[in-house]
């Protein structure tokens, strides 16, 4: 079985809104790489509705989307963060975040209600999305000497790799960004230029 190195997520921050019996459900996607970028997002966005009710909201991580989460932030368990989840799942979203801020509107919705107005408040921020198909790359740092430049800028051009930083004197160093099923490739090659030597950094 071949390693699926791609996924889909969105591209840039999205809103949606529902709107059910006077309360107010106010959806907001965001494109993330890791869980740290919840926490400032989240008081973000309470920062910004200061009198909401509940800020709700599900993530999913990984390329096998393996990593997800949900809060419910006070609503009945289950009602919030599930359907958020649920919606992400359906529509095999991943590297997401989705808040939904809730301004109750004095009468109450019931189980069935909340989870329809979550999933409906997610899936308008989602509609107002760009949905993109982003590979799984492998970062390297390729250190070699001034002389092997046009080897290393050959083989780079070839495997159309992205260069992330560089850095030219004496000894040379190029980080690039490499899609992981080509990782083996493009490390044979490099291995094959005199005197060069490429170190692991980190996955994208």
């Amino acid at each position: 079985m071949l390693f699926d190195d791609t996924y889909k997520t969105i591209e840039n921050p999205a809103e949606g809104i529902f709107r059910d019996r006077g309360s107010k459900f106010l959806a907001y996607a965001y494109p993330i790489n890791s869980e740290n970028d919840i926490k400032a997002i989240v008081a973000q966005l309470k920062a910004e509705h200061p009198k909401a009710n509940h800020h709700c909201w599900a993530m999913r991580l990984s390329i096998d989307r393996s990593v997800f989460r949900v809060n419910d932030d006070g609503e009945p368990s289950g009602t919030a963060g599930r359907p958020i989840l649920n919606t992400l799942l359906s529509r095999d979203l991943t590297n997401i975040l989705v808040v939904v801020v809730r301004y109750f509107g004095g009468t109450l919705l019931g189980v069935p209600g909340l989870i329809n107005a979550y999933k409906v408040a997610t899936d308008e921020a989602l509609n107002q999305a760009v949905i993109i198909h982003k590979t799984v790359n492998d970062i390297y740092t390729i250190k070699f000497d001034y002389l092997q430049m046009n080897d290393v800028m050959r083989i780079i051009k070839d495997d159309n790799l992205i260069i992330l930083n560089q850095q030219f004197d004496n000894d040379c160093s190029i980080q690039v960004s490499i899609r992981k099923t080509q990782v083996e490739q493009t490390l044979g090659k490099v291995g094959k230029v005199p005197g060069t030597v490429a170190k692991y950094d980190r996955s994208l």
